[in-house]
């Protein structure tokens, strides 16, 4: 998974980098058309583009998978969703479902509190390992590392005989 992870990273950051000069190039040509058509009107829309913009790369890209992980949050909080939130959202190596909780269960947080704080982690050093890294291989880390992590959650519970179902990465 993480060869594959970090694979797609490589061509997901080349691409990126290619749409970003035609991006540049193709702007320098729009600046003058922007003087002849009239602008879009809303306040808020500007307000969320004004701070989207605020927002480091490490931000925004940490925001998609803070976003990610509260959807997944609020499925939890749906009656009808649990069993499907047990069998796929959670590892357990007793389950059926053995390798989709692996990553899967990256986003599940059951308590708020648990959420709030790996989130705010998350953010807190999102810039510097994003300008770091570049938010490809950011992405094919964090999702490394929560298969990793389960994987050795595995590990632990066969060596230890407690087959539980757990959260998180």
């Amino acid at each position: 998974f993480t060869g594959c992870a970090f694979g797609s990273a490589a061509i997901w950051q080349y691409e990126a980098l290619k749409a970003r000069v035609q991006g540049y190039l193709e702007g320098a040509r729009a600046d003058w058309m922007d003087k002849i058509r009239p602008q879009k009107r809303g306040d808020l829309r500007k307000q969320v583009n004004r701070w989207w913009s605020s927002l480091t790369e490490g931000q925004r890209t940490v925001t998609g998978i803070i976003a990610a992980n509260a959807f997944v949050f609020c499925l939890w909080r749906l009656p009808a969703m649990r069993r499907i939130m047990f069998t796929y959202f959670t590892s357990d190596p007793s389950s059926r479902a053995l390798c989709s909780p692996m990553l899967l269960s990256t986003f599940s947080h059951f308590s708020l509190f648990h959420m709030a704080a790996n989130m705010y982690v998350l953010w807190s050093f999102s810039t510097s390992i994003v300008s770091l890294l570049g938010c490809e291989q950011f992405i094919a880390m964090y999702l490394s590392a929560g298969v990793i992590s389960t994987f050795v959650s595995y590990v632990a519970k066969m060596a230890t005989g407690r087959f539980e179902p757990s959260l998180g990465a």
